[in-house]
């Protein structure tokens, strides 16, 4: 697990650009730093930095890598878990392997591959592959983006790239200037939820593309999709089977390291199944003090599981001083505002993890793949309501979405069948009108929540309702805030965080699976299925509470209550809002909490990137 920049473009103080940009971004690889800069008109001119947090091969794994002449070199961030099936294949076709490094592997299977290559890749990766022949740049980010990969062009027309958008901040060419149009979607997503960033002109390289650039000119086209249009004939106990055999494969992939690994632990099903088939030495988990209020606390289920399980379990409590002091540095690390509150304790859970071991699996992705959340099932009401003949619901929601708003309008809507007319996605925050009212009229500019899902949508008419909920998370939800947060708050301490689920082997059987093997007394019914053959009834069956965080408390505090107060009362905030209507969110802050946390955050995050106080200077 590591950290890459890079630039095309002839600067004259190029190494020590490099070497400052590389310097951002220390935190995501201390071990080790390697550089590499080659040509000398814009034409063939490349610089590239890597920072090293060493896992495989420790001695040998140094990077940038090349081939045996030096005309391809490579920068890395990720695992390839095929890494020996692909080294053995290409060795057999000739190629020469001097580490044991998956890295090499990229190197050569370029050589033999071309932009194929990320298709044959098992594993989470963001790389750059530099082509000295011709000049040529490939790239390509992991299935479902786990490793985060963003791109800018300079008014020269040179390309700036990397692991994380600080870095580019080092770059004389790059533009410190701020994205009217993201702040609009932000507000009810939570996160940042186009290509193009908070940073104008910066971008997103999505998950599972791959890009060219070449001449000035790039090229980005995408190499894998889920497909859940092939349906397993398997009866329901079989494939609880092949679930529970292939999540321990999976395990089993991820748990390859020369360093020691444990895993992350709540008490809910996800990552205690994960924890069950790794049986590491350690697990580690945090909870919120007492007086924060004990439905903020699991641990004591996870020290349980762990002592039955015979292995170390490592708590840290939380209280609110703790969680606030940092969380200015938890906005600075994340690169773009990002207000979902799990992000504070998971910060807290690298740290502790870091203590002790240097890879932790953990269990992301398992409710999307597998269906897990509650915005996924029907209440019963609803269940009767779809008894209605399709065609029916069709026109009673097109009808109550042009109304205005009547006591069961929502359920109306979302009896529909078709989620596109109103799901999003796991995040709602502010609705549309409100993201729109409160804003200055200069950023009301961003396209609406609906306009950001519907290209999602319009690859995937043919699925049933259950499956566009699903895929749309798995394009949006997942890599903008799941995966994103849980990478940069694990790089922030120096931790690889693998996730077993978010395998493409992992994928491929549970998108065969039938809805009603995924949705039956409770949500995700397959995996508890499966997961039951190892852990107690408790763990398996125990409902989903995600990683409840006490801002509401927090804000009930009269000195945060005040500084929120002065930060939406600051010249800062009369910028981008309405602060009237923003003012009037703290007068009832339990129940505006999450609207309150969402604006004050992007209020933090701006003050590390903009303000007076930008961090570091």
């Amino acid at each position: 697990m590591c950290g890459f920049i890079g630039f095309t473009g002839v600067l004259p103080d190029c190494a020590a650009v490099l070497h400052r940009m590389a310097d951002r971004i220390v935190h995501r690889g201390p071990d080790m730093e390697g550089y590499h800069i080659g040509g000398e008109t814009p034409q063939d001119s490349i610089a590239l930095g890597f920072r090293r947090l060493s896992i495989i091969d420790l001695a040998a794994g140094i990077q940038p890598m090349y081939n045996e002449d030096r005309t391809v070199v490579c920068v890395f961030n990720g695992e390839i878990y095929n890494f020996m099936d692909l080294r053995a294949d290409l060795a057999a076709r000739g190629h020469v392997f001097t580490t044991r490094c998956d890295t090499e592997v990229l190197v050569h299977g370029y050589e033999e591959w071309g932009t194929d290559l990320a298709a044959r890749l098992r594993g989470m990766f963001a790389f750059a592959i530099w082509d000295t022949k011709t000049n040529t740049l490939y790239g390509a980010r992991d299935y479902f983006g786990i490793k985060p990969y963003y791109y800018s062009r300079t008014a020269d027309g040179d390309l700036i790239f990397g692991s994380e958008i600080k870095s580019f901040l080092e770059h004389p060419g790059f533009r410190r200037e701020l994205n009217p149009e993201a702040l609009r979607p932000y507000l009810t997503f939570q996160y940042s939820a186009m290509e193009e960033t908070f940073f104008k002109g910066t971008y997103k390289l999505p998950a599972a593309h791959w890009f060219l650039y070449r001449d000035g000119k790039m090229t980005v086209e995408r190499y894998w999709d889920c497909d859940f249009r092939h349906k397993t004939t398997k009866s329901y106990d079989e494939c609880v089977e092949e679930l529970d055999a292939r999540v321990r494969e999976s395990v089993a992939a991820h748990r390859i390291a020369d360093v020691e690994v444990g895993s992350f632990l709540s008490g809910g099903v996800d990552s205690s199944y994960i924890t069950a088939c790794l049986m590491p030495d350690d697990t580690f988990s945090v909870g919120f003090t007492s007086n924060e209020g004990h439905k903020f606390d699991e641990t004591s289920e996870a020290g349980e599981l762990s002592r039955l399980l015979g292995v170390r379990n490592y708590r840290d409590m939380l209280d609110k001083d703790r969680c606030l002091d940092v969380f200015a540095d938890i906005q600075y690390h994340m690169d773009e505002p990002q207000s979902n509150p799990s992000s504070v304790p998971l910060w807290f859970l690298a740290k502790l993890a870091r203590r002790h071991v240097t890879v932790v699996l953990s269990g992301e992705g398992a409710d999307e793949i597998y269906a897990g959340y509650e915005w996924y099932a029907d209440t019963p009401l609803m269940q009767k309501y779809k008894h209605v003949p399709a065609p029916l619901r069709h026109l009673a929601s097109d009808a109550s979405q042009h109304l205005p708003y009547f006591k069961g309008h929502d359920f109306i809507i979302h009896g529909s069948g078709r989620p596109e007319d109103w799901f999003i996605g796991q995040a709602l925050v502010f609705p549309e009108n409100e993201a729109y009212d409160i804003l200055k009229p200069k950023y009301r500019v961003g396209p609406t929540a609906r306009e950001v899902a519907a290209p999602i949508y319009d690859r995937v008419k043919d699925l049933d309702e259950l499956e566009k909920k699903q895929y749309l998370d798995l394009n949006l939800w997942l890599p903008g805030d799941i995966l994103l947060k849980a990478d940069k708050m694990s790089m922030a301490h120096s931790i690889e965080l693998r996730v077993p689920y978010l395998d493409r082997e992992v994928m491929a059987e549970a998108a065969r699976y039938p809805a009603g093997y995924k949705m039956r007394q409770d949500t995700k019914a397959i995996l508890r299925s499966a997961a039951n053959r190892t852990l107690p009834d408790e763990w398996a069956n125990r409902t989903k509470k995600g990683f409840p965080v006490p801002i509401a408390k927090w804000l009930e505090d009269p000195d945060f209550s005040a500084h929120v107060r002065r930060t939406f009362a600051g010249d800062v905030a009369a910028e981008y809002f309405d602060q009237d209507k923003l003012l009037a969110l703290l007068a009832d802050p339990k129940h505006e909490r999450r609207k309150v946390w969402t604006a004050y955050t992007f209020l933090v995050w701006h003050e590390q990137f903009f303000g007076s106080k930008r961090y570091p200077a």
